[in-house]
């Protein structure tokens, strides 16, 4: 028996991928990992099989810097990162124009590639992480079953009445203009219909007698996994397709060299914005001093950002490129993160009440989640002042935060992700 898991070669994506292929490893089950060659590391951590399976024109290995990439990719990301100076629909415009050349990659001949892979691997379940178009192209032209894994906010699948990278929520820090709305839901729109436009192309190449269909964005596998809290999801109203609710994906760590220094007296923060979003030291250097004025001690992943760029660092401060996340949430007093999916499903499934300061895609309708189910608070990370900034953190740390309540219930009552996911498909 054996189980193929296909993703983008992004460690964000890939993790999760790998941690929910656990509970197939424990089966006894052979575990292949389809991903390209800077996560090549990440899949051997994990004691797992790689076959060679590029599916975008960008890598990231743990931190993306955009002087890594290709041209054609580094302008994208520089690109991309000047967008979040702008502001919410700023951004999300830039994404929305992106996606008819990010997404759809080299479709046919990565199609291709799947199959023939396929074909060698012989696979008795497939999860394919949501994003991989060129990779579920294949597998949705061929009639091949698979199961989609959704990483983020569930609007990064969209359903009925709602079209791929328009927000149907944002938190109450965000106040866009009316007309941009407007505007961007015609952009989204109008990219839906022309990505759905070069779907059709490509899979009338693989086979001329395959329907089209009129939104790629919304198609899905057998059964949609959702790597993301039930309980953040809960009451917004969307009719979702057969699916399970992951929760979270916890992962081993090696942590040896921060137990010396969690076990140091007093509560502490820890503090991400991943693996793209930590190129915005401006922002995490407002946090810094925000932590500085609330006298509160703090673990600060700051990726491509120079510590230096924060200020003075406090003695009792953790500051470092990378730090073992799952870890340090397990102790955290609270997280300041940007809304990615691994931060905001490991600080629920530890109990840690989030900061969320979203910057783009799907981080606004999960901050405005957070904010609803009152397990966190969102600010808008462009606007946000030191004092704003260091209120939130003052309300998140207290242990008398009436979130904590929620998430110790929530967390309380969730199984693993990776047992979840094997008992649902293994039925």
């Amino acid at each position: 028996m054996s189980v193929l898991v296909i993703s983008p070669d992004y460690a964000s994506h890939l993790l999760p991928m790998a941690s929910l292929a656990t509970a197939w490893q424990a089966a006894g089950e052979d575990v292949v990992v389809a991903t390209g060659e800077a996560t090549a590391p990440i899949v051997a951590r994990f004691g797992y099989r790689r076959e060679h399976l590029p599916l975008g024109r960008g890598a990231n290995a743990g931190v993306i810097r955009s002087a890594e990439q290709e041209a054609a990719e580094a302008a994208s990301l520089e690109g991309f990162f000047a967008a979040t100076r702008e502001g919410m629909v700023e951004t999300l415009a830039y994404q929305a124009r992106e996606r008819l050349t990010d997404l759809m990659w080299r479709p046919v001949d990565r199609a291709r590639a799947t199959l023939s892979l396929i074909e060698r691997v012989q696979p008795d379940t497939i999860l394919v992480d949501h994003l991989a178009f060129g990779a579920r192209l294949a597998l949705h032209t061929a009639g091949i079953a698979y199961n989609d894994v959704v990483l983020g906010h569930p609007t990064a699948l969209p359903v009925a009445g709602e079209v791929y990278g328009y927000p149907p929520a944002w938190p109450a820090a965000f106040s866009p203009d009316p007309a941009a709305l407007a505007a961007l839901r015609t952009l989204c729109d109008d990219v839906a219909e022309r990505f759905a436009a070069q779907w059709n192309t490509a899979a009338a190449e693989l086979d001329a007698a395959v329907p089209a269909v009129d939104d790629a964005f919304a198609l899905h596998g057998g059964t949609v996994l959702y790597n993301y809290p039930g309980a953040l999801a809960a009451g917004d109203g969307r009719v979702l397709p057969p699916h399970r609710f992951l929760g979270w994906t916890p992962r081993d760590e090696d942590a040896a060299g921060v137990e010396g220094w969690i076990a140091e007296a007093g509560p502490f923060v820890y503090v991400s914005f991943g693996s793209f979003l930590s190129v915005r030291g401006d922002v995490l250097a407002r946090v810094a001093a925000a932590l500085r004025r609330a006298g509160l001690r703090a673990a600060i992943a700051t990726g491509t950002t120079p510590p230096d760029e924060l200020g003075p660092i406090p003695g009792d401060w953790l500051v470092a490129p990378y730090l073992p996340q799952v870890r340090l949430l397990a102790a955290a007093a609270a997280v300041v993160t940007h809304g990615g999916n691994n931060s905001v499903t490991e600080a629920f499934g530890q109990a840690v009440p989030m900061l969320v300061l979203p910057f783009s895609t799907d981080q606004f309708a999960g901050a405005a989640a957070i904010e609803r189910t009152g397990v966190g608070l969102a600010l808008d990370p462009n606007t946000a002042d030191v004092d704003a900034l260091a209120a939130a953190l003052g309300t998140l740390s207290d242990p008398q935060f009436a979130g904590r309540a929620v998430l110790a219930e929530a967390a309380g009552d969730q199984r693993p992700g990776p047992a979840l996911a094997y008992e649902t498909l293994s039925r």
